[in-house]
C-alpha cells in the first residue's frame, strides 16, 4: 500500500479526506484547495468557505461566516489521500484531464504531486470504458473491502488523523437493479462474502469506511449507500452518509436549464 498526501505532519486537530478516484472532479478540486492555501486565489463557490449565516443567539445581527459559526475544518486542515486505477501522482492526473490550464497546476505542481494514489476496487461491470493499471487483487469483495479498511488505517496512523471523511469522486458506475443482499447489513457481508455481482465497487469502499465509522459522501448518480443495508450500517455505527451527485460540470447546467426550458416550452 503506498499513500501520501499534502502534509507530512498531520495531527488530532486535522481532517482526512479519503477520494475514491483521482481524476477530472478531484485534481480541479485538489488545485483549487491548495491555490487557496497558497494565497493564489479564493475559494469561490464553496458555501462552507464564504457563505454567511446570521448568528443563533441574534438572528438580526450581521451574518458571520458559515465555518466560524460551525467550527469547520479550515483548508488549512485537510490531508488527503485517494484510490485510483491509474498509478500517476494528482498533478500528472490533473494535466491528463485536461481541465486546468497548465500554469494553474504549475503553481501547485508540488503539491499535487505529494497526492499519490493507492491502488483501487474496479470491477468493468460497472465501469467499461477504462483500462486499469493499478488494481486490487482478491479472493472475494470482502476481502476488497478488508483491503480498503486497511489502506484506511495505515493513512490514519500515518498521518495521526482522529477524524476522516469518504468522498466518491470517481466515473459513475452503471445502473444495476438492487439484489436481496442490499436488504440488510447481514445479507451484505454474507453477499461480499460470496462476491454477489450486483455489489458494486463504490458499495465496497462504503462499507469498509462506514464500518470504521467514517461518514460517507456519494459524488455520483449511482446507488451506493441508498440501500437499506448500508444504512443500516450507517444508523449503527452513528456516522452521517449524504450526496447524490456533486453536479459539478453539465449535470449542473442541465439541472439548472432544463427546468427554464420546460416551463418556458422552448425547443432546443
Amino acid at each position: 500500500m503506498r499513500t501520501n498526501s499534502s502534509h507530512r505532519a498531520a495531527g488530532p486537530d486535522k481532517l482526512g479526506v479519503l477520494i475514491p478516484g483521482l481524476g477530472s472532479v478531484t485534481t480541479t478540486f485538489l488545485a483549487g484547495v491548495f491555490a487557496a492555501r497558497k494565497g493564489l486565489a479564493r475559494p469561490i463557490g464553496s458555501l462552507t468557505q464564504l457563505g454567511r449565516m446570521p448568528s443563533a443567539g441574534d438572528p438580526s445581527s450581521r451574518p458571520g461566516l458559515i465555518k466560524d459559526a460551525l467550527g469547520l475544518a479550515r483548508l488549512d486542515d485537510l490531508v488527503f489521500g485517494a484510490w485510483d486505477v491509474f498509478p500517476e501522482a494528482a498533478d500528472a492526473a490533473a494535466e491528463k484531464a485536461g481541465v486546468l490550464k497548465p500554469e494553474h497546476i504549475e503553481a501547485v505542481r508540488d503539491e499535487l504531486a505529494a497526492v499519490v494514489p493507492m491502488t483501487a476496487v474496479f470491477d468493468r461491470t460497472y465501469v467499461r470504458n477504462l483500462k486499469p493499471r493499478k488494481v486490487k487483487r482478491g479472493r472475494s469483495k470482502m476481502d476488497f473491502a478488508d483491503q480498503v479498511k486497511r489502506d484506511i488505517e495505515d493513512f490514519r496512523s500515518r498521518h495521526r488523523l482522529r477524524r476522516l471523511v469518504m468522498c466518491w469522486a470517481a466515473s459513475t458506475e452503471a445502473f444495476r437493479e438492487p439484489g436481496p443482499a442490499h436488504a440488510g447489513l447481514k445479507a451484505f457481508e454474507a453477499g461480499l462474502r460470496k462476491s454477489d455481482p450486483r455489489i458494486s465497487p463504490s458499495q465496497i469502499y462504503a462499507y469498509a469506511a462506514l464500518d470504521l465509522g467514517i461518514p460517507h459522501i456519494n459524488g455520483a448518480p449511482h446507488v451506493t449507500t441508498d440501500c437499506p443495508a448500508l444504512t443500516e450500517l450507517a444508523e449503527r455505527r452513528g456516522v452521517p452518509i449524504c450526496g447524490k451527485d456533486f453536479k459539478t460540470g453539465q449535470t449542473l447546467i442541465k439541472t439548472a436549464l432544463a427546468p427554464a426550458l420546460r416551463d418556458r416550452l422552448l425547443g432546443v
